[in-house]
């Protein structure tokens, strides 16, 4: 029976690690600096309302958000905005995104002419 069970334990370190390689493959370290910018992964709550949408049109990240320090390996404490006060602002690195500030992205509201009834031409 002894024999038996040295053969199980072989074929299960066998199995554990080729599906450990499988894993390893795929996996990749996430490390954001000080400074950096983010996006947040929104957790879906089936039924509620988030950001004022509900169903499938709900946010699925929120950002950019900038990056104030660094706590442990996988924690990062997150710049929020004043409105979100209720939020906690550490978060783990598995909800977080890259973000590459692109000048594009943001538009300068001042060039904009806005006539008196706020409507305005392309």
């Amino acid at each position: 029976m002894t024999e038996n069970v040295k053969i199980i334990q072989q074929r299960l370190k066998t199995a554990q690690g080729r599906q450990e390689s499988y894993v390893d493959q795929r996996r990749r370290d996430l490390e954001y600096k000080v400074g950096d910018h983010v996006i947040v992964k929104v957790t879906l709550i089936k039924g509620h309302a988030r950001f004022g949408k509900k169903g499938k049109l709900t946010p699925r990240y929120i950002g950019p958000f900038q990056i104030l320090e660094r706590l442990g390996h996988v924690a990062y404490r997150i710049a929020l905005p004043t409105g979100m006060e209720q939020v906690h602002n550490i978060f783990l690195v598995s909800m977080l995104r890259g973000y590459l500030r692109d000048p594009f992205h943001v538009i300068d509201y001042h060039r904009i002419a806005l006539d008196d009834d706020m409507m305005y031409e392309e």
